[in-house]
C-alpha cells in the first residue's frame, strides 16, 4: 500500500513539474493541479494509512486514524480549487489581452502591439539572423 501511494505522489509530481515547465497556460494551469493533488496526497499519507479505523478516539478503541492530515487535504482542495479558478481567469484575461497563450511572450507581443510593430514579421527576421 505504501509503495503505491508513493508511486502515486511521485507520478503527480513529476508530471505536474513537466507541465508546470511548458510555455503555454493551459498546461501551466494542470501542472500545478496536479502539484496539488501530489501535496494533497502527501498530506493524507502522512497521518498514517489505517483501513477500517475512527478518526476519533472513542470508548473501547484501541486503535484510531489521525483526524488532522484528513482536515489539512480538505482545507487544501478548497484553496486550490478557488486558486485554480483564479489562475484560469488571469489565463483567459492574458490570451484575451495579447491574442496568444504562451507564457514567456506575453509580454513582448503587447510591447510591440502597443508600438505598432508586427510580432510576426519580427520572428521571421530572428529566423533569418540566426540562419
Amino acid at each position: 500500500m505504501e509503495f503505491l501511494i508513493a508511486t502515486t505522489i511521485g507520478v503527480l509530481t513529476a508530471a505536474g513539474i513537466y507541465m508546470v515547465l511548458r510555455l503555454r497556460t493551459f498546461p501551466v494551469i494542470i501542472g500545478t493541479s496536479l502539484l496539488t493533488y501530489a501535496v494533497n496526497l502527501f498530506l493524507f499519507a502522512s497521518g498514517r494509512l489505517v483501513i477500517n479505523e475512527p478518526p476519533i478516539l472513542r470508548g473501547g478503541v484501541t486503535s484510531y486514524t489521525d483526524p488532522l492530515p484528513q482536515a489539512l487535504v480538505l482545507t487544501a482542495i478548497v484553496i486550490s480549487f478557488g486558486m485554480t479558478a483564479v489562475v484560469v481567469m488571469i489565463a483567459l484575461a492574458s490570451y484575451l489581452n495579447a491574442d496568444d497563450d504562451h507564457v514567456d511572450e506575453a509580454r513582448e507581443l503587447s510591447r510591440e502591439r502597443r508600438a505598432g510593430e508586427d510580432p510576426d514579421t519580427r520572428q521571421g527576421d530572428e529566423k533569418e539572423s540566426r540562419a
